[in-house]
C-alpha cells in the first residue's frame, strides 16, 4: 500500500537528446522527489531534510547521464543527501520545532519525543506510521534490511510510548 503521492516504480530512462534527458529527469523528480524528501525530512527535520533533498537532486541532475541507469536511484540519492548535508544539520532538539502555535492536531509532546529517537528509529516511525510506507519500501530506500527496519520501528515505538507516558494497559 502506498501513501498518497508515495513511492512509485522507478522511471525507465529513454535514450536520446538532451531535451529527452531533461524530460526523463523531470519525470523522475516528480515521481521520486517527494519520497526522497519525506525520508530525509524524517531523518533530519523539515529544513535540513529539504536542503538535503535539494542537494541530492542537484547532484542527480549534474550527473544524470551516469546515474539514470542505477536500479535503486532514490536509495542512492538518499545516501547522497545524507553525505552532502552533514555539515549543516541543526541540533536534534530543534528538528521538529513547530513554534508556539498552540493549534495541535497531534500530541503536543510528539515533536520532542520524535527528536529524542535515534535517526533510524525516527525514520522508520515517521515513514511507516506517518506516511504509510511498508517495511520493504523503507528498506529499499535506505539500504537497510526489512527485518532491521522492523527492529528500529519496534524500538522507536516503545521509546515513544515511554517518552509520551502511554501505557499499553490503558
Amino acid at each position: 500500500m502506498h501513501a498518497p503521492g508515495g513511492p512509485k516504480p522507478a522511471v525507465t530512462p529513454v535514450p536520446g537528446e538532451a531535451s529527452d534527458d531533461q524530460a526523463v529527469f523531470e519525470r523522475f523528480v516528480e515521481e521520486a522527489g517527494p519520497r526522497l524528501g519525506r525520508a530525509l525530512a524524517a531523518l533530519y527535520g523539515f529544513e535540513d531534510g529539504r536542503d538535503a533533498t535539494a542537494e541530492a537532486l542537484a547532484y542527480a541532475w549534474e550527473n544524470w547521464r551516469r546515474l539514470q541507469h542505477i536500479a535503486n536511484l532514490p536509495g542512492y540519492l538518499f545516501r547522497v543527501g545524507q553525505t552532502r548535508s552533514r555539515r549543516r544539520r541543526q541540533p536534534v532538539a530543534e528538528l521538529f520545532d513547530i513554534g508556539e502555535s498552540g493549534d495541535y492536531r497531534f500530541e503536543p509532546g510528539l515533536p520532542g519525543a520524535l527528536a529524542a529517537l535515534t535517526q533510524r528509529q525516527r525514520l522508520a516511525v515517521v515513514l511507516i506510521h506517518g506516511y504509510g510506507y511498508t517495511l520493504r519500501e523503507v528498506a529499499e530506500l535506505t539500504g537497510i534490511r526489512p527485518t532491521t527496519v522492523q527492529n528500529h520501528l519496534g524500538r522507536g515505538l516503545a521509546r515513544l510510548r515511554i517518552l509520551l507516558g502511554v501505557n499499553d494497559e490503558d
